[in-house]
């Protein structure tokens, strides 16, 4: 299998075939962000993806979900993903489901009638990184949408039946904001309906705008106990039904999953234990945060 770089997939993923099909980003401008810094954005050749499909037949009896890489390979248009599709069917016919990450403007540039075509050949479960529900705070990592874009566009994508994850960042707002941001981003989870919710916490990277942002005095960090607020806000606030909740990234001080709401007044519980005793002084002795 032919790979560039290095390759990111949602945790969740961990058992389907990744295929690449982009190699980096093509937004790659989060302020937060260091991934795909070592690489140029570009398509893969369909020759090539082509060439890793027959590889992976000779690996694998059966794939039924298959992961498209790298940061948001549904940029590509419409055309190139329906002929993605098809060669991947070509191959292993009886997979289900194909998914990767997506960005709020790679679903803006495709037509109503291009989702619903895409979801028709397979194409489904989108991760999308929304990080935040604050217009204030989208803007200032610079994500590339607005949150009324976010609200517009993936209104649209349950429109065409398309399956969309949302991945959430906490301590992204910064010192003092973390109750704010979690009731506004549990707003916008509530109107797009996603149908699973993942949970990192903001890990402050060398080299990146953030870290500059903080130097020069223009961004103040959460503490870890603002960060477990935030989160216990965001359960507290999500309404939806019989939504999966994932805080088990390795950022997260506490590792915390669950159904919601089967699970919301456990996981509360478990939040509410370790704010009471969380000790932070201890805990920065001995979590190294990797924001992967």
């Amino acid at each position: 299998m032919h790979y560039t770089g290095t390759i990111y997939r949602p945790p969740v993923e961990a058992d389907s075939l990744l295929l690449q099909v982009t190699v980096g980003c093509a937004h790659n401008k989060c302020t937060f962000c260091s991934m795909y810094k070592d690489v140029n954005f570009s398509i893969e050749r369909l020759e090539q993806i082509e060439k890793d499909l027959m590889e992976a037949r000779t690996y694998h009896d059966r794939v039924e979900r298959v992961f498209l890489v790298n940061g948001d390979a549904f940029v590509l248009n419409a055309d190139y993903l329906k002929a993605i599709a098809t060669k991947i069917r070509d191959y292993f016919p009886e997979c289900k489901t194909i998914t990767m990450y997506a960005s709020i403007q790679n679903i803006k540039a495709k037509r109503d009638e291009e989702l619903i075509e895409l979801r028709r050949l397979g194409i489904n479960d989108l991760y999308v990184g929304l990080e935040s529900g604050s217009s204030d705070v989208v803007t200032r990592i610079n994500k590339g949408h607005s949150i009324q874009e976010a609200k517009e566009q993936l209104e649209r994508l349950n429109n065409a039946n398309i399956n969309h994850m949302a991945l959430l960042m906490l301590g992204v707002a910064g010192k003092g904001k973390g109750v704010e941001n979690a009731k506004l981003t549990a707003e916008l989870l509530n109107i797009t309906k996603p149908k699973l919710v993942w949970v990192g916490t903001l890990g402050v990277i060398a080299g990146t705008k953030l870290q500059e942002e903080i130097i020069a005095g223009r961004f103040e960090e959460a503490t870890e106990i603002e960060n477990l607020i935030e989160e216990k806000t965001l359960i507290e606030e999500i309404q939806l039904k019989n939504i999966p909740f994932y805080g088990v990234h390795n950022t997260n001080a506490i590792p915390l999953a669950g159904m919601l709401p089967r699970d919301k007044e456990k996981m509360l519980m478990i939040l509410e234990d370790g704010i009471n005793d969380f000790d932070e002084d201890a805990f920065k002795k001995t979590f190294k945060r990797i924001p992967r």
